[in-house]
């Protein structure tokens, strides 16, 4: 079986599907299905399954590693950024600034220690987005 493509004169081309045979030395040409209303790629992929290819899924293709919780650290430091608390603890943005909203959003999330926090919004110990979204890299306690 084959993909073949017949040109029409002023209109698309058919896609068809076919199946041709020797008999007493001559070629004949069967039509299976016609494949015109597909479109390119499910065209191309079906070329590929013809010639024996193995087509694996996306999900095969692609390994989680690492994912983080993202929703509860964005509706907390949502929450706090609309009732102005950051404005509150100083008018400008800095450093400082920064590390008491990362501090009060982790006490609300999972309270601990200062040293948990630090710990908690360092990128290769982090069990959430906290950090990121703040962007904070290297945080002592």
């Amino acid at each position: 079986m084959y993909i073949d493509i017949v040109p029409n004169r002023s209109s698309p081309p058919a896609v068809l599907l076919r199946e041709a045979w020797r008999e007493d030395g001559k070629i004949h040409k069967r039509t299976v299905a016609n494949l015109s209303s597909l479109s390119a790629a499910q065209i191309e992929a079906m070329r590929r399954i013809l010639r024996g290819e193995t087509l694996i899924s996306a999900d095969a293709q692609l390994q989680t590693e690492r994912s983080w919780p993202h929703g509860h650290v964005a509706a907390v430091l949502g929450t706090l950024r609309s009732l102005g608390l950051e404005t509150i603890l100083g008018s400008r943005p800095a450093a400082e600034r920064t590390l008491v909203v990362a501090m009060i959003v982790a006490r609300i999330i999972a309270p601990g220690s200062k040293l948990a926090t630090a710990r908690g919004l360092d990128a290769e110990t982090t069990g959430n987005t906290l950090g990121q979204e703040l962007g904070l890299t290297d945080v002592d306690a």
